[in-house]
């Protein structure tokens, strides 16, 4: 049938009518908010690029996580920044490691709380790679059992997740490996399966203190031109012992998202990253868009898209103003 029969309109003329027939929701559940943890005490730093993101201490984390929880939030991402770096990066497999100190904390303080750890090299070393240097190169076989050696250790330390972010060939084989073989089988790995080397990460890096000291991560992160290399990723991933899968960045990679849900049962996450999250604001700051009402659509966009969990920095705003 068609107009004036068919009117589509009729069902958007009331917000009740709207929410009656709204085909996606986003709720607290969807949410994961990533946590800067740096040492020291009483220490709740501004990160300057990203507004309303601050780094905290091990004390005034588990402060954080409280708040989080009483959002209703389910869980938070973490990220260490140690004082003390090296070649090898020592700190990331430390047992009083920052994260690992963190994630016991919170886990004591806020035990119904889901802790995922972020599993990588590059906020440890010195020269700031996400792997083992060897010739001017990361080197993907020996990265592994640092990798491995550090999920091993967020394990000890109470984490509910480990989520490694390197995107190594085999890592996650090798810290699945490492894990049953430790007795921690319960532990899941949400894979960073399709990661991708975006000009979007500038303000994390600032963050995290991780930039690259020398060259690019463009030889192990994936090329943004490439999405059937992407769904080869997330296959692989699943078959090494994936329990969850992220695509990262989100928004501009949308297609990626939604084809994996066509293609995959298991659960997908999406990472809003620090760029797309500071550009909103930024853009809100010059009044150039309604910064709230942007940040809930671009994050429902990430679900419609068929994300089951979005990892974002607006996690406790969005929640704040969400329902449920």
């Amino acid at each position: 049938m068609s107009f004036p029969t068919t009117r589509l309109r009729r069902l958007r003329r009331t917000e009740t009518l709207r929410r009656m027939v709204r085909e996606t929701r986003l709720s607290r559940d969807d949410l994961v908010l990533p946590l800067f943890v740096v040492e020291g005490r009483g220490v709740r730093e501004p990160v300057a690029s990203m507004p309303g993101v601050h780094r905290f201490s091990v004390d005034r984390v588990v402060e954080e996580a409280k708040a989080v929880a009483d959002l209703g939030i389910p869980a938070v991402l973490l990220f260490g920044v140690p004082d003390e770096k090296d070649a090898r990066g020592s700190e990331a497999d430390a047992p009083d490691g920052v994260v690992q100190r963190a994630a016991r904390a919170i886990k004591g303080s806020v035990p119904d709380l889901c802790v995922v750890t972020d599993v990588c090299l590059c906020e440890y070393t010195d020269h700031g790679h996400c792997g083992i240097v060897e010739g001017g190169d990361v080197a993907n076989d020996p990265t592994l059992a640092r990798l491995a050696a550090s999920a091993l250790s967020h394990a000890r330390a109470g984490a509910d997740v480990v989520a490694p972010s390197d995107m190594m060939d085999g890592r996650v084989a090798a810290i699945r490996g490492a894990l049953d073989a430790a007795g921690f089988e319960g532990v899941a790995i949400l894979a960073y399966a399709a990661k991708f080397a975006s000009a979007y990460y500038g303000p994390f890096r600032d963050a995290a203190e991780s930039a690259p000291r020398f060259g690019d991560r463009r030889s192990y992160q994936m090329d943004p031109p490439n999405a059937r290399e992407a769904l080869r990723e997330m296959q692989l991933d699943l078959e090494e012992g994936a329990d969850l899968l992220m695509v990262k960045p989100a928004l501009p990679y949308l297609d990626v998202l939604a084809e994996a849900r066509r293609r995959f049962d298991a659960p997908l996450a999406a990472y809003h990253v620090s760029g797309e999250y500071a550009m909103i604001h930024a853009a809100a700051e010059r009044g150039w868009l309604d910064g709230p009402r942007a940040m809930h659509e671009a994050v429902l966009a990430i679900k419609r898209a068929g994300a089951d969990l979005i990892l974002t920095y607006a996690a406790k705003e969005l929640a704040a103003r969400l329902a449920s």
